[in-house]
């Protein structure tokens, strides 16, 4: 793989080299260990929502050798879910993305000193690559699919941790690489609501987010890609030099303005909140990435009265969250030439166990 630049700033100027690998190999267990385990039959399945990863915080405080950077988030009404068995033979897969779930299949065998097997059968939202969160929600419901079959020996706090330090994108011959990880995705996905991040992957602040509202996910064309190379260049450059400039007052607006309007469940300064946060920092880069267009779509939606709306990640996903119906939606985006990809709501329950067999 070829040797990719981040700069932060005139003197800030390194290499990172991406060294892909096989599934299993580089795993890093935390420390965790000695758990007893106690083996269930049957299959269990868990279902997780997907998410909306509306800003970091600090891209310079992370890299795909260092999960961190804090951020902000809120899980989405749309579902995958992953099934698993213990079984003593070889472990079993059944997804079309296998080599990631294979490397974290190992991470967890590591972790809790499982010596069997497991048949998996996953399935995600389909929505990939789009800043809807597939990756994550993927690995948090099998991680705790294989948690819940293994007899719990794992805290849903351990499995956050261990996703994020072990998180990978597959390659197109069938190894692994390391990718970014703020947190945000797992906790929102896990307990449902929104998530506030700080750095190394701490749960800062978690609250019910837009009970009762409605939630709708608009795509655009866009020519640009928001992954694997593309991706890296956006958030290791231009990202971490506007970082540089606007973290603290992106820290400032989350502790100071959102989370007392998450508190009072008050959508409008929330969604006030996060369109300042859309013009600062990384935030800024990541929707420049798309052109403009993206910001002029934004801005006639909030014109047009809508409370909430933000780009999720790296985009084009652009989501609104509002008290206006799917029709009234529909009218808005029509005069744009836009139409609703998915019309939901916010999850503020998290993951759903189940045992089916």
């Amino acid at each position: 793989m070829p040797k990719l630049k981040i700069r932060g700033g005139d003197l800030d100027l390194v290499e990172y080299e991406f060294s892909p690998f096989s599934p299993g190999e580089k795993i890093n267990a935390l420390g965790i260990g000695g758990r007893t385990l106690a083996p269930r039959e049957g299959k269990v399945r868990v279902t997780a929502p997907g998410r909306i990863h509306l800003t970091v915080l600090d891209m310079n405080r992370f890299a795909p050798n260092r999960p961190g950077g804090g951020g902000v988030g809120f899980a989405l009404q749309i579902s995958c879910f992953a099934e698993a068995e213990c079984t003593p033979g070889k472990t079993e897969i059944d997804y079309s993305r296998e080599p990631i779930v294979r490397h974290f299949v190992a991470v967890f065998k590591e972790a809790t000193g499982y010596s069997g097997g497991f048949l998996i059968r996953v399935r995600d939202h389909d929505q990939k690559h789009v800043g809807l969160g597939s990756t994550g929600s993927v690995l948090v419901a099998l991680a705790n699919a294989m948690n819940e079959a293994l007899g719990g020996p794992l805290t849903k706090d351990e499995i956050r941790l261990l996703i994020g330090n072990n998180y990978v994108e597959e390659t197109e011959d069938g190894r692994v690489t390391l990718g970014f990880e703020t947190g945000v995705g797992p906790a929102a996905v896990t307990y449902g609501g929104m998530a506030v991040m700080g750095d190394e992957l701490t749960l800062a602040y978690h609250h019910p987010f837009a009970e009762g509202k409605n939630v709708f996910v608009i795509i655009p064309e866009t020519t640009v890609s928001s992954s694997g190379r593309a991706e890296f260049d956006l958030l290791m450059n231009r990202a971490r030099n506007l970082d540089y400039q606007d973290r603290e007052l992106k820290a400032y607006f989350v502790l100071m303005d959102l989370i007392p309007a998450l508190e009072r469940r008050d959508l409008k300064k929330i969604g006030d909140v996060i369109w300042e946060i859309e013009f600062r920092g990384s935030k800024r880069a990541e929707v420049e990435h798309h052109g403009f267009l993206i910001y002029q779509y934004m801005s006639r939606l909030r014109e047009a009265g809508l409370e909430f709306v933000g780009m999720s990640s790296v985009g084009p996903s652009i989501a609104v969250v509002t008290e206006r119906s799917e029709k009234e939606m529909a009218e808005i985006l029509a005069t744009m030439g836009l139409e609703v990809a998915i019309s939901t709501k916010v999850d503020n329950v998290g993951l759903k166990v189940e045992w089916i067999g």
